[in-house]
């Protein structure tokens, strides 16, 4: 129980003071000279605060996280250098909720979430170009207006679909439609998650990347590009940059919220605070590794799950033998295998809704709500 009153100067997740005290500190901290990126705000851009939906959610998963001295200091570690943070550790541990912690202790607004597949590459997280829904629109508009778009252009389009089902840059007119009458690029394109957390602001947007060990093995080395100049560019403004300088087009946050992009090129200002996660399964190359700061979670302790269902449920088990009970089996059973914390507080908030209340129901309450992740019984 003494790490919980820690609380070291330097901290500014989790320090002293109230959250919007802080965010001025993280604010006006300079950062390493070699993480000093000048992106230049769009004066008509406000990214979403703390009130909507989006935040309830955010707030509502990170405002019950418990975490200890070592993760607060290897977490503001990370802030102070302006480095991506990447956590590794069992499902289950709490590293994506870690993520939300941040967003709501330090008020920085809905976590953006990348979600990492096999099949995932660079582009989906940076922008989104429905090149497809243009290519069809361009040949109704077509259809409407004879002779608006050259029979070229299309030609062209309809020659550049890939195998993949994806249409190069090339197709259709400038960005704008301002010659040749074809559609607005600007109406297929927006931002993908990490795109949205590299937009130039004053303040960090916190980003969730997980599960990148699933990822295609390119996908780390392809980050670290971005993670370096800490922006990219989208080819199919850039090549409209002549005709349209700026383009606005939408967030990850909404489709509608435009921010308005120069010669094609996103450049943060503070770069954001990027949360990695992965179930350890599989390694990273040096290169990567290097750029990140590094935590692994272990499995809670008793203290700690007495904390976390304290702060999650506001039941302190201390004073309670059958809540007491139920933590010693969710330690007991996790010896066998994998369990996650939220499974020892999805058995507790069953109790207290008075669910599986007959004597006789424990073990087949137990195998249901506490069922191994790993080992032979899973």
């Amino acid at each position: 129980m003494e790490a919980e009153a820690v609380v070291k100067d330097w901290w500014l997740y989790q320090g002293t003071g109230e959250a919007a005290e802080r965010r001025a500190r993280l604010e006006a901290g300079p950062p390493p000279p070699w993480r000093d990126f000048k992106g230049v705000p769009d004066p008509g851009y406000a990214p979403p605060g703390c009130a909507g939906p989006a935040w309830e959610r955010t707030w509502r998963r990170g405002e019950g996280y418990v975490p200890d001295e070592l993760e607060k200091d290897v977490v503001n570690t990370a802030l102070h250098l302006r480095r991506p943070l990447l956590i590794t550790g069992k499902p289950g541990v709490g590293k994506s909720t870690l993520a939300s912690s941040i967003a709501a202790d330090l008020g920085l607004g809905p976590v953006l979430h990348w979600p990492v597949t096999s099949r995932t590459v660079l582009r989906d997280g940076l922008y989104l170009y429905d090149a497809i829904g243009r290519l069809q629109e361009a040949g109704l508009e077509q259809m409407r207006t004879p002779g608006a778009e050259p029979p070229a252009v299309r030609a062209q389009a309809a020659a550049s679909v890939t195998a993949t089902g994806s249409v190069a840059a090339s197709v259709a007119a400038p960005a704008h439609g301002a010659s040749g009458g074809g559609p607005s690029i600007a109406r297929y394109l927006r931002l993908g998650p990490l795109g949205t957390a590299l937009l130039p602001q004053d303040r960090p947007r916190v980003l969730l990347v997980d599960e990148i060990d699933k990822s295609d093995i390119d996908l780390p080395g392809d980050l670290l590009t971005v993670f370096e100049d800490g922006g990219f560019v989208i080819p199919e403004l850039a090549r409209l940059a002549k005709e349209a300088p700026t383009v606005a087009i939408g967030t990850d946050d909404d489709t509608d919220e435009a921010v308005r992009i120069t010669q094609g090129r996103v450049q943060c200002r503070y770069f954001p605070i990027v949360v990695l996660t992965s179930n350890g399964e599989r390694d990273f190359p040096p290169a990567f590794l290097r750029r990140c700061v590094r935590l692994h979670l272990d499995p809670p302790d008793p203290d700690k799950l007495a904390r976390i269902v304290r702060g999650r449920l506001g039941v302190d088990i201390e004073n309670s033998d059958e809540y007491r009970d139920l933590v010693q089996s969710f330690l007991e059973r996790a010896e066998d295998g994998d369990l996650a914390t939220d499974q020892l507080l999805n058995a507790i908030q069953l109790r207290l809704a008075g669910a599986w209340s007959a004597p006789g129901d424990r073990q087949r309450f137990l195998d249901t709500v506490m069922h191994h992740l790993t080992g032979p019984s899973a």
